[in-house]
């Protein structure tokens, strides 16, 4: 680690009371995540619908906090944010959800569609016949994908039904959903002050150093959270028009898997490219398509690393691409699907806490070989 990576000297505290504030607080962060996993397996139905609520108002807290610094009234600015994200939900579902029901029915067909004309088109191209093996395959995986995806919304009205059969539950779930954005607005509302009340708790000489800490925190969490759903609702929107352009089946739908899916290094644009390919091949109308798809998703990537994040988002800071996937899969084996949301953010902590750790390790007399004095 770089010299320029080393904590300043803190005013007020010698080295060794810094490190102990420094370790005590490393161990309540990892404490306290080990005590959301552990609310969220006791106590899903509450804890779910309160951290859903906290992330809402810490996702929004900037533009209420940008509306406040204009003079605004916090209540106000609150309010206004809610009124606005609102809109823009309910726009977006009265626009998206027919759109992807109506490419949700095309995916049996073009599944299907796919493991009969893919290897023949793939062949016609290369000019040469591929192994039995590799047609028997792909024909298996298509029927097999066409059936999953046809038997996916009656399992689904199955579940449903079995869920909404339970009546405490169910109505203990709409409760759970509903509550949700009032706690978010009062949690966005009262921000300022919920971070006070947790300010006013911590020991006098360790409130800079670790409000310090929990900035850095905030910085690594804004990189992955407002950071990356930006990104991917910005690539989502270029993928899709991009690859509706070059009359692509299923464009939307790849677009948004694209797009989303760039949050986990590599995945979204591999899966994207290899959806489109196939895509393309089931509706293969001249050369211009690929050079559209090939475009699109240069354009795509180039904006990404030139535009979207340096100019609206900010400077990458966080984890390393390998550090995200081995978090996901990590996670998602241990707490499964809620294992998977809370990956990125919980590594993200856990990287600052590491760095810290490694940081006041760096300045003991164990590391540098200084003596003490006598």
């Amino acid at each position: 680690m770089a010299a320029t990576d080393r904590p300043a000297p803190e005013v007020g505290l010698s080295e060794e009371a810094a490190r102990r504030i420094d370790l005590w607080w490393a161990a309540v962060m990892v404490g306290a995540l080990g005590l959301v996993f552990a609310l969220l397996a006791v106590f899903g139905g509450v804890a779910v619908p309160v951290l859903l609520a906290l992330a809402g108002a810490y996702i929004f807290n900037p533009m209420v906090t940008a509306l406040e610094r204009r003079g605004m009234d916090r209540t106000l600015g609150t309010t206004l944010v809610f009124v606005g994200g609102t809109l823009l939900l309910v726009g977006a579902v009265l626009y998206l959800v027919p759109v992807f029901r109506d490419e949700a029915l095309k995916l049996p067909d073009f599944f299907r569609r796919a493991s009969t004309q893919v290897v023949p088109r793939v062949e016609a191209l290369l000019g040469t016949s591929l192994p039995e093996l590799v047609r028997q395959r792909t024909t298996e995986l298509g029927e097999q994908a066409s059936d999953l995806v046809q038997s996916a919304g009656p399992a689904a009205a199955r579940i449903l039904a079995s869920f909404a059969g339970n009546t405490a539950r169910f109505v203990a779930t709409l409760l759970g959903l509903a509550v949700v954005p009032v706690l978010a607005f009062f949690f966005l509302q009262d921000y300022p002050r919920l971070l006070g009340r947790v300010k006013d708790l911590l020991p006098r000489r360790s409130v800079e150093l670790v409000g310090r800490r929990f900035a850095e925190v905030d910085e690594v969490l804004s990189a992955f959270v407002r950071g990356q759903l930006t990104v991917g609702a910005v690539l989502s929107v270029i993928y899709a028009i991009g690859l509706s352009v070059g009359r692509i089946d299923m464009a939307i739908v790849i677009g948004v898997i694209a797009g989303f899916g760039n949050m986990v290094p590599y995945l979204g644009t591999g899966v994207g490219i290899l959806l489109s390919l196939v895509g393309l091949m089931l509706s293969w109308q001249g050369p211009w398509q690929l050079g559209v798809v090939a475009g699109t998703f240069i354009i795509g990537q180039m904006l990404e690393g030139f535009v979207i994040t340096p100019r609206i988002v900010g400077e990458k800071v966080g984890l390393a691409p390998v550090a995200v996937i081995i978090a996901i899969l990590a996670f998602g084996e241990l707490f499964g699907f809620v294992g998977i949301l809370l990956a990125v953010p919980v590594a993200a902590i856990l990287k600052v806490v590491l760095r810290v750790v490694i940081q006041r390790y760096q300045r003991t007399n164990l590391y540098t070989g200084e003596a003490r004095a006598p």
